[in-house]
């Protein structure tokens, strides 16, 4: 009976740090997508930053 119980609480435990592992696969791969959209954020805002200083400068040169 005690043998059972031992078995038991082991696949137990076996099946919590499967569950583990798995939610930390699953942050990490949260993370890297979290990061990748940063990143194209960033570039979508660099790229609008330069169109708007070519603009300034050509508004500059017409009032000049």
């Amino acid at each position: 009976m005690n043998t059972n119980r031992v078995r038991s609480t082991q696949m137990n435990l076996l099946y919590e740090d499967l569950a583990r592992a798995q939610m930390a696969a699953r942050l990490g791969e949260a993370r890297e997508l979290r990061r990748g959209h940063a990143l194209v954020k960033a570039a979508r805002l660099g790229r609008k930053a330069e169109r708007a200083a070519v603009q300034a400068k050509l508004a500059l040169a017409r009032a000049l």
